[in-house]
């Protein structure tokens, strides 16, 4: 067979199945009509209603209340402790540093000598 009598009978083909198509689409227009704009709205949100909004303003209302309530009062302190340092340990670390400044005083006093 020769390829321009193949191309010529697909042709012809595709010719009949697009009368066809248009002919079923004829039949039922909803197939080719676009959407109408109810279709397309967005759908409303729900809201509260009025019973429901009362109940909500109620809880809030009280749990405000608690926590202005709660605010009111005083926390409790924590009992602070003052921590000393006993004589004994105060002399102690006194001695200790004395002596490092010792040690760097005697260093210092090496490397000027040298």
């Amino acid at each position: 067979m020769d390829t321009r009598t193949i191309l010529v009978d697909l042709k012809a083909e595709l010719n009949r199945i697009n009368q066809a198509i248009a002919a079923l689409e004829s039949l039922d227009s909803t197939a080719t009509a676009a959407p109408t704009s109810a279709a397309r709205a967005v759908p409303k949100k729900r809201g509260l209603t009025p019973a429901g909004r009362k109940r909500l303003s109620a809880m809030m209302k009280a749990r405000w209340a608690a926590r202005r309530k709660q605010a009111a009062k005083p926390a409790p302190r924590k009992a602070s402790v003052r921590r000393t340092m006993s004589a004994a340990a105060r002399k102690k670390i006194a001695e200790a540093q004395r002596k490092r400044w010792a040690a760097r005083n005697a260093e210092a006093l090496q490397k000027k000598g040298n």
